[in-house]
Order: C-alpha cells, then structure tokens, then sequence
C-alpha cells in the first residue's frame, strides 16, 4: 500500500465517525496506486437520507477537528449517495439501493483494502 499514513488516520477517523451513525458495511481501498487525485475511497451504507446527512455532518465534524476541510461535496440535498472529497481521502456514503447497484468494491478490487479499526 502506498497511501499516506495522514490518508490512513483521516480513514479511520472517517470509518470511526460513519459507525457512530450507525452506518453499515464500512469498507476502504487503497486506490493511490490506480488514482492520482487520492489515497483512499471510503464506503459506507445508510437505510435513508436523513441518516445519510447524519453521517456526512458526523464525517466532516470528526475530519474538521483534524484540521481537514472537504474541497468538494456532492449529493447532500439528495442523500441517495453523497461524496466528500477531502483530497487524501474520498468518502462514499451510498443508500443501500445505490451500494448495491454501482457495487464500488467490485470497481475497486484489484486494490488493497484498508483496515479501518
């Protein structure tokens, strides 16, 4: 694996902040080594959009206090899959139906899959 240790501690912080709200089947990918533009593709699951915007302000709080700041946010006013580009990191937080249809682990599989506890 090549991404950052600052990539794999906003990770965890990320993952640990999704669980908080009760997210589901968190999962993360090296993709430094395929991708230029981050480290690490984090993916969690969310039953509605309402716990979806609960993870997304619980995610950013959580990064915010480490002092990294989301350049670009996408999919807040839906919250069928909202994306926050920390630019170390990219977190997916996807509604079940969305997770499973795009099925992002398959895209990524070839790459290794980070830890996240």
């Amino acid at each position: 694996m090549t991404a950052t240790e600052l990539a794999l501690d906003l990770t965890r912080i990320a993952a640990a902040a999704a669980t908080e709200k009760s997210a589901t089947n968190v999962r993360a990918f090296d993709v430094s080594d395929q991708l230029y533009i981050t480290d690490v593709f984090l993916i969690c699951s969310v039953t509605s959009s309402t716990q979806a915007r609960a993870v997304q302000d619980e995610v950013e709080d959580q990064l915010r206090e480490r002092g990294a700041k989301a350049v670009r946010r996408e999919g807040s006013r839906e919250g069928r899959w909202i994306l926050l580009d920390f630019a170390d990191i990219v977190v997916h937080v996807q509604h079940v139906e969305e997770r499973e249809f795009y099925a992002l682990e398959r895209l990524w599989r070839d790459c290794p899959e980070v830890s996240v506890t």
